[in-house]
């Protein structure tokens, strides 16, 4: 029996993107960044040139992708609001306008239980802990767990919402087109 190939499977996290090109490198850094970051620590972390850093930098800023914070030295950070613009085309392609208002509907049906299971509007106005003491059935585990999945589920309903309206508008356009 030989030895598995030490290239199978995906590398080591601490070098996620070696194998990638350097566009593709810095473009997994900006992902993993959290705040405003300097071209020079983002060139250190995709291994690369910080001039090079700054070109493809500049070109994500341009698509969106980044924001550039200006000072000196400027400083970049991913920006989300890009991504979850990204996801909800995403759906609204994959997905029909009647899967689309299925998941909805789904969504919609968890969140009122949770609503009335914890009498609130919100996981947010939600004592975790009060509601665990109060119960004979769930733990503070499964409250903390029902509370982020309640917090999931609106985020999910309001982008697959999104998605559905913007699929409606793309198909009335297309009909009066």
């Amino acid at each position: 029996m030989s030895e598995p190939d030490a290239t199978d499977g995906p590398p080591p996290f601490e070098d996620a993107f070696s194998s990638d090109d350097v566009e593709q490198r810095i473009y997994g850094t900006i992902l993993q960044t959290r705040e405003p970051t300097t071209a020079s620590a983002i060139a250190d972390s995709a291994d690369c040139d910080p001039k090079t850093a700054r070109k493809y930098l500049g070109w994500f800023d341009d698509l969106g992708i980044v924001t550039r914070h200006d000072g000196h030295p400027a400083t970049y950070e991913r920006n989300d609001a890009y991504f979850e613009w990204r996801r909800i085309n995403q759906l609204a392609a994959d997905h029909s306008v009647e899967d689309l208002q299925d998941r909805v509907r789904e969504l919609t049906t968890r969140i009122t239980e949770y609503e009335e299971t914890y009498d609130a509007a919100s996981p947010a106005a939600v004592d975790a802990v009060a509601a665990a003491e109060g119960s004979d059935e769930r733990t503070i585990d499964d409250v903390y767990s029902d509370l982020g999945d309640w917090a999931t589920a609106r985020q999910d309903r309001d982008r697959y919402e999104r998605a559905r309206q913007q699929r409606t508008g793309g198909e009335r356009e297309q009909a009066s087109g």
